[in-house]
Formats: C-alpha cells, structure tokens, sequence
C-alpha cells in the first residue's frame, strides 16, 4: 500500500508541473517601467504601448532600453519574470509584444497558440563552475581538460562544494542541471526518458547535488550571498562570475577561476523574439528594436557586462580586463555545448530533482503570534502555511520531501516550538498553525535563538535555513543575543524574513546582515511571499 500511494504521488506531483508551466495564471509579481519611468503596479495591454516581457538579469539593460524608445518617441512597459513565470504568463493568456528570455528552451514550451516570429539570439552565455583560484590550484583543476565526472569525485570525497541557483525556477540553475544530467549520462545523442530511470545515473546526480551547500531562488541573489559568504565554488552564468570576480578584485578578495567541463557545457542564447497579437505596427518597432541590440553598439552594451557577442562563441579580440585570461576565460576555445533534450524530457527531470535528486533541507519556521496578529494578521499567515504545506505547494514546485525536517516555532511574549516532522506532515503543521490564537509581546529575537539552537549540531547532509515573519517590532529580547549565539556556533545558517503589517525592516535587515540572509516583503501578497522564500532554501 506504501508503495502505491509513493506512486500516485509521483503522478499527482508530475500533473502538478505540467499544470504549473503550461496552465497556472501567473502570480502578479512584475515591476515595470515606462519612457518617463511612472511606475506600473498592475499589469495592462494597450495598442498604445510597447510591452515587454524579459527576465530579470536583463534588468541591467533597462536604462538603455527606456533611452532607445524614448529616442523613438514609443511608449514602453518592461515586466520582469523568470523563465517558468514567462512561460505561464504567456500560455495563460496574457500578451506581450516581445520576450526576452533568458535561454530558447523556455520558448519551446508555450502553447501552439502563442503566436512568436523573429526570434534571434542577442548573445550567448555559458553555464560554468567558478572556484576560488587556490582551491582549483589545490585540486589540480588548472592547465586541465575537467570533465563533469572529476567534479563528481571531487564532491564525493568531499573535497568540494558550490552554490547554485535553483534549479526548478531558474534558468541558470535548470541549465546547469539539465548540463550535469546529461554529462553525467555519458552524453547521449538524444536524452530521453529511459535514462531519468537508470538508479546508477540518479545515484551520481545525488552525490553530485550533495555538495550544493546554498541554494539561490535567484541568480542576483546567488552573485550576493556568494560574495558576502564563504564557499569553494559557483555553478551559475559566466557573465555572473565575471560580476563576481569584479567585486571581489576590488575589495582585495581572492577571486575565482572558471571551469568549462570539455564534455559539455549549457549555453543561454539569451533570446528575443516577436509575439503576434495582430499589430503590424508594433512589429515594424520589435524589428528596430531587435536590430538596436544586434547592432555593434547594441552588441556593447551587451558585452559590457560579459556576454559573448561574437559567433560561436570563439574571438581572439576580446576586452581581456572583462573576459580576463587570468580567471580562466580563454575566448579563443570552442565550448562544446550541450544538447537539450525534449521538452517532456524536461519537465521529468524538473521533477526528478525535485522528488529524489535535491539535497534535502532542515528548516525552521518562526511565526509571530504577537496580538497585533489578531484578525487580517492571522487569516493571512494561516493562508500562506496551508499554501506552503498544502496541495498547492505541489502545484508550485515548493513541497517539502519525507526527507526534509520542519520545525514551527511560534512566537509572541512567549517563544514555543508546537511542531516537528518531515514533508509527509503537512496537515499536522497546519493544524497547529489554525489551533493556536495570538496574544501578548514580540519575543522577534529569543524565537532566532531558538531556532540556531534546533538547528545547530545538524549534519551536512542538510541545508539549513531560518524563516522568519512577523508583523510587528520585536520588543522582547535582544539583536546582540542572536548575533552572539550565531558567533558561537560559528556555521552559516540563512535567515530569510518576510514582513508583513508594520514589521520593523530595519530588525529584519540585521538578522539578514548577520546570516547572508534576505529579506521578502509579505505585505502586499503573504502567500507570495512564502512561495518566493521557499524557493531559496
């Protein structure tokens, strides 16, 4: 019986991600500017107005594209959302007049009727490893060919561990995984579903992500806490080390040496592309636009943050102090690039990792139950923990595993831990959350002790991470006795707080300062703000 209900699940969880890339609305989660740069809070289509959907790496280029249209006299709307939320955005029915994703793959899955033409690649990227230069010194990775089975052995000895941006919502993060499966397979002409059931490839790929020791819900975040934390390596855009690096060189920091696995590496083509929705005027100003950036000072400003503009990738005519030889970018040698499978291959691996593949992860909750809580407070934060330990999770790609342990720890003049389990106990956590009614104080800071406290001593073979929401300012205890006991355990542990009501940012920015940690505003969408926290841990 066991076994069944493992195997409905399986399903369930596989209708789940189908449903999630190609049917689920989007959630509104976009910022968006126009030529005199008012600020758009909802979505909106006009014949009026150029619209462009695009990921937020490319926010980097969003002055240059406010200057291009303003030069043109055109009205421009730019929204930004990651790869998989550009695709349910779009299948779901809203429109756009251009996509400027992050890699072709993602376009492949729109519905048939999304109606795209033009597309052509602004520049191409690859996927590497970046590793502190005296570690890859140590490991004898330089002056060698490095194939993806020595960063295997590395790993499984334990000799090295990354950071990477996750792989389920980013793009970085699928490529990378999607490059790892299939040098890890042996590099199959075709990548099909029989080698997603092969235990001996899913045994590697288990001691591969074993050695992921921070996951990232997104690549800007990855190049920040990699820069504020203390880790051998990255496995993230090469334009993204280069940032990296920079950063580093200019604080006196030891930088980090790239490696391009000489059985294949992922490449992001960095897309951009029409969408027809029946306007040949508004086509007529993609085409300028595509042309802008194709052209050779568009192709600069490109190049300016470390994308390859260049054909094939290969140039000997190179800005060496942004491709620096001495990183280990050598612009004069062939990448072998992956091949992408199937988009159904795809979506199996997606769910793969997310099934059996991931490192599993410790998590501690702390909850404010404070009596400002009372009433809205409360209905919202019982809404987002059925979100998050409910069948929507699933939907989401959020879910807990049975190999995860969550702990609840509540908090208001008085701080209680009311639950523990895996991800199987989802409706015990639930429950607790919906049986206890908010009173009292904000013991903010005694309920992170607590929580370093659950987690300290806890093995490697988990991530560890805090989840922090209040909604007020903590008035029970003290910042200093949260950094103290973080010094004394001397690990890092993430604290992501969300905000939600008058949460007192400053408080959340320390914890966040002392940890690497982040902070997410709850205050508009808290079930949103959950989901966005969930996919960094």
């Amino acid at each position: 019986m066991k076994e069944n209900r493992s195997t409905t699940n399986s399903i369930i969880f596989l209708f789940a991600v189908i449903a999630f890339i190609y049917i689920l609305p989007l959630i509104p989660s976009f910022t968006s500017q126009n030529t005199n740069r008012t600020s758009f809070d909802d979505y909106s289509y006009s014949d009026e107005v150029f619209s462009i959907l695009t990921t937020p790496e490319n926010k980097v280029f969003e002055d240059e594209i406010i200057d291009y249209f303003d030069d043109q006299n055109v009205k421009v709307k730019i929204y930004y959302a990651d790869n998989l939320e550009i695709v349910t955005t779009v299948n779901s029915g809203r429109k756009y007049d251009a996509i400027w994703a992050s890699n072709s793959i993602w376009l492949d899955m729109f519905d048939s009727n999304v109606k795209t033409s033009n597309l052509k690649s602004t520049s191409i990227t690859p996927i590497v490893f970046g590793i502190k230069k005296s570690k890859a010194e140590a490991l004898g990775l330089i002056g060698k060919d490095v194939t993806m089975n020595d960063l295997l052995k590395l790993i499984e000895n334990k000799e090295l561990n990354f950071s990477m941006a996750n792989p389920v919502t980013t793009n970085s993060g699928a490529s990378a995984y999607l490059n790892i499966l299939s040098t890890l397979a042996g590099n199959p002409e075709v990548l099909t579903m029989d080698y997603l059931k092969d235990d001996a490839l899913k045994e590697k790929l288990v001691t591969f992500f074993s050695g992921l020791t921070r996951t990232s819900g997104d690549e800007d975040f990855l190049e920040e806490s990699f820069i504020n934390g203390d880790y051998d390596a990255a496995i993230t855009y090469e334009a993204s080390i280069i940032n990296i690096n920079s950063t580093l060189e200019a604080s006196g920091k030891e930088t980090l040496y790239l490696i391009y696995p000489v059985d294949g590496v992922s490449i992001a083509d960095s897309p951009l592309v029409f969408v027809n929705n029946g306007n040949q005027e508004k086509k007529d100003i993609f085409l300028e636009f595509q042309a802008y950036f194709l052209s050779e000072k568009g192709q600069k400003i490109l190049t300016k943050v470390g994308r390859r503009t260049w054909y094939g990738g290969v140039s000997d005519k190179v800005d060496k102090t942004i491709f620096n030889p001495d990183w280990g970018i050598d612009t004069t040698k062939y990448i072998s690039p992956v091949k992408y499978p199937s988009k159904e291959v795809i979506k199996q691996a997606l769910f793969l990792y997310q099934t059996e593949l991931r490192k599993p992860v410790h998590v501690v909750f702390c909850l404010d139950y404070s009596g400002s809580m009372r009433g809205t407070g409360i209905n919202k934060l019982k809404e987002a923990v059925a979100f998050v330990f409910g069948d929507d999770a699933v939907a989401n790609m959020i879910q807990f595993s049975e190999k995860d342990k969550i702990d609840i720890v509540m908090f208001n003049e008085d701080v209680k831990r009311i639950a523990t389990g895996n991800g199987n106990d989802g409706k015990m956590f639930i429950d607790k959350v919906y049986s206890i009614q908010p009173y009292g104080g904000t013991s903010l800071y005694p309920s992170v002790v607590e929580a370093l406290k659950l987690l300290d001593g806890e093995t490697n073979d988990y991530n560890v991470s805090i989840i922090v929401m209040t909604d007020g300012e903590g008035n029970i205890g003290k910042l200093e006795d949260v950094r103290s006991y973080y010094n004394i355990i001397n690990k890092e542990i993430p604290i992501y707080s969300i905000t939600f009501g008058e949460a007192s940012e400053e408080q959340l920015y320390n914890l966040a300062s002392i940890s690497n940690g982040k902070v997410f505003d709850g205050r508009t969408d808290l079930v949103y703000a959950f989901k966005t926290v969930r996919e960094y841990n």
